[in-house]
């Protein structure tokens, strides 16, 4: 859950406002959502060890049984739980029916669907469905997709028990892929990107790269740590990192085309060229550079 860098999200695939035609718009969403769905599948793929960092990091007191994955798309935070709590069911919402679908087939294939469940909802709604009363929750680049994150902190609270944790995870914007100068015949284009997704999201979504701290408390949390995971994977440690990028900047190219100067576009479109000489698939530069911040909150 989906911005210029997709994660997990409980809105699923952006909607594209300016389509008209029923059916081009159903098939764009559709293309979109699988799109978005690779992303995620890659992200678990490529960051699985700091995913694993930050639910070996989170101040439980028992082991929990009962945990709800808000915003959980292809579920990424999903089978990282279930890895580290052997003993604990999952449920899984996200408002994506085919991430959800995507997510219940990893599940039968890793044999865990007896302890995945799948619910579709859209947490902007004024009622959540019933998720029972779990021990944890955990909300991985979903809660700044909110229209109202205040509604949606109040509703974890009123879930959660006495003493259960709110796993709050958001994201330092997209990842960074190309070493500074490059790309040779572009310098800086990367930085001129992320500063063009960053004027996108303050107007769409002014919650992204939020203090959650403080509207933690404000909805009655106590707020029991906080860390930022920083992320510099060397690109010859996985053969995904070049598939992870170019699908990135494939979906940044999509949400800033129409900002870009002409010069900048033509270099992007030379990265993203899978068949031409500069290609991201042909360079043996890449990394992955980002941070991720995790908040853990108890009700009292």
């Amino acid at each position: 859950m989906t911005q210029a860098h997709s994660h997990a999200s409980h809105h699923g695939a952006q909607h594209d406002h300016h389509r008209h035609d029923h059916h081009t718009q159903h098939d764009h969403h559709r293309e979109d959502d699988a799109d978005q769905a690779e992303i995620l599948d890659l992200d678990a793929e490529v960051l699985a060890e700091h995913i694993a960092s930050i639910t070996a990091w989170l101040p439980l007191k028992t082991s929990p049984r009962h945990i709800v994955d808000l915003g959980c798309g292809t579920g990424t935070g999903t089978f990282a739980l279930l890895d580290r709590f052997p003993e604990a069911h999952v449920i899984a919402v996200d408002a994506s029916p085919e991430h959800l679908q995507r997510l219940r087939r990893k599940a039968c294939a890793r044999d865990m669907d007896d302890r995945v469940r799948t619910v579709q909802a859209d947490l902007d709604a004024a009622d959540w469905p019933d998720l029972g009363t779990p021990d944890l929750v955990w909300a991985s680049a979903s809660m700044h997709h909110m229209a109202d994150p205040g509604h949606a902190l109040r509703n974890v609270h009123d879930m959660l028990p006495s003493g259960g944790l709110f796993a709050v995870v958001e994201l330092a914007g997209f990842p960074r892929f190309l070493p500074e100068g490059a790309p040779e015949d572009r310098p800086g284009l990367e930085d001129r990107l992320h500063a063009a997704t960053d004027r996108l999201h303050a107007e769409h979504m002014p919650h992204r790269g939020a203090d959650w701290g403080p509207m933690l408390t404000a909805a009655g949390f106590t707020l029991d740590g906080e860390r930022t995971v920083t992320v510099n994977i060397d690109g010859t440690h996985s053969e995904a990192i070049g598939r992870y990028a170019l699908i990135t900047l494939r979906r940044v190219r999509g949400a800033v085309a129409e900002t870009l100067p002409a010069e900048d576009l033509a270099a992007l479109d030379r990265l993203l060229d899978t068949s031409g000489p500069g290609s991201l698939l042909r360079r043996d530069d890449l990394s992955v550079r980002t941070e991720r911040t995790v908040w853990a909150a108890r009700r009292t």
